[in-house]
């Protein structure tokens, strides 16, 4: 029995090897390939998942109302509009030729207490305008593009002339060029 029990020793002990060789345990390799690498893109792609707000329905986050409320409140009150006199300027041009831009503009306000900071600053508003008017060119007026561009640098320079009022929008009511 002793031979046998050898024998039966060896068998095991070659089964266990052939085993080992052929990688019948988790080695390094296979670890990272098959558990820690799925578990990295599952956890990756979870945090995608909850970032960009596409578990918020199931979570139950709801935006708050206060910014709701904020939201509608500033989309429905109507505007105030200041209207702004006549303004004629000389256009730049490269040759003798000199071309007029006639302009009656209105200012939206998004409160109607800022109409008296807005109309104390009212010639600095002047000044920016009419020196921003006087460099342009007949092209760059041309277009709707080219008078979008206009329209967004007048907002720019009424912001920055009655800050800390806040001016919506500035909306052409006469645009002439001569």
């Amino acid at each position: 029995m002793s031979e046998e029990a050898e024998a039966a020793e060896e068998d095991d002990d070659e089964i266990a090897e052939e085993e080992g060789a052929e990688g019948g345990g988790f080695g390094g390799k296979k670890l990272v390939l098959f558990i820690i690498l799925p578990i990295l893109l599952l956890g990756g792609a979870g945090a995608g998942i909850y970032f960009s707000g596409l578990l918020d329905s199931f979570l139950g986050v709801a935006p708050s109302e206060e910014a709701k409320v904020e939201e509608v409140n500033e989309a429905e009150v109507p505007g105030h509009y200041i209207d702004l006199d006549e303004m004629l300027v000389t256009l730049a041009s490269k040759d003798r030729k000199q071309s007029f831009l006639k302009l009656r503009v209105s200012l939206e306000l998004g409160d109607p207490q800022d109409e008296a900071r807005v109309t104390t600053v009212m010639p600095r508003i002047i000044d920016n305008f009419q020196v921003f008017l006087r460099e342009l060119r007949v092209e760059e007026l041309q277009g709707s593009q080219g008078i979008y561009r206009v329209k967004e640098e007048l907002l720019s320079r009424v912001n920055a002339a009655a800050h800390p009022a806040k001016v919506r929008d500035v909306l052409f009511r006469e645009i002439l060029v001569q």
